[in-house]
């Protein structure tokens, strides 16, 4: 048995999330039937983020096990035939150790999530960001980010169903970029709790629009109460774009 680990792309909006669920289809369930046909019987496998419905990827990893030789071009190929016509692609595929864990061995992951800041609604860009019409401040933003820098307990920026044990995680880049009329919010850190990015973006932008002061970023974090943030931003302009192990993965050729 060979375990491989596959490097992922996909839109979330046809998708209840990753996780396998009764009430629609995941991106999990349509995976693991791609790799049935390879392997025979049923497959399952594990994603090293599991993504929310109508987020998307375009860095996910997951790890499969499969009895049979074959090269990872071969193994990517036969995958995205099988996937179609379902809007998830397998980019890469390496063999790795039977201890690797696509979610456990990871050290490191990063989010972007898309604001359209226009007053035109998206067209070509729909369902991919959060449309913004109200003109953003990103500098200020991008100050009001600096405040969530480092260890914290984000309480404040955690779904209320967050089943995480602990609140505490250490958040190493929260970066605002305006690209046109594009803000890009880029996250990463070595895990995130449900939400958080969702919610930090959702706070971000009332500091764009001047409705918070970039300080109230570190107000509402202090007081550890989910209500003293600002709304959780939608899934759309949301995107796994990387996760990261010590050894790393995927190596050219």
């Amino acid at each position: 048995m060979t375990r491989w680990a596959l490097l992922l792309e996909y839109d979330g909006t046809p998708f209840v999330g990753w996780q396998r669920q009764a009430t629609g289809p995941s991106v999990q369930s349509v995976l693991e039937h791609a790799v049935a046909q390879l392997a025979g019987g049923p497959a399952g496998c594990t994603a090293a983020g599991r993504t929310d419905a109508g987020v998307h990827a375009t860095g996910q990893v997951a790890h499969v096990e499969l009895d049979r030789q074959m090269t990872p071009g071969k193994l990517a190929a036969a995958l995205n035939y099988h996937l179609k016509p379902h809007p998830v692609a397998v980019l890469r595929a390496a063999v790795v150790p039977d201890t690797f864990s696509a979610r456990f061995s990871a050290i490191g992951r990063a989010y972007r999530y898309t604001i359209l800041n226009r007053p035109a609604r998206a067209a070509l860009h729909a369902r991919r960001v959060w449309h913004v019409p109200s003109v953003l401040d990103a500098g200020a933003m991008r100050e009001g980010a600096g405040h969530l820098l480092g260890r914290h307990d984000f309480t404040s920026f955690r779904a209320a169903g967050c089943q995480a044990r602990s609140p505490l995680r250490t958040l190493d880049r929260l970066d605002v970029l305006p690209d046109g009329d594009l803000v890009h919010v880029v996250a990463e850190a070595r895990s995130f709790l449900h939400h958080q990015v969702r919610n930090m973006v959702g706070s971000l932008k009332l500091v764009g629009e001047g409705r918070w002061q970039p300080a109230d970023m570190a107000r509402a974090l202090g007081l550890r109460d989910r209500s003293a943030a600002g709304p959780t931003a939608p899934p759309d302009g949301l995107f796994l774009t990387g996760v990261r192990y010590p050894d790393g993965l995927f190596s050219a050729g």
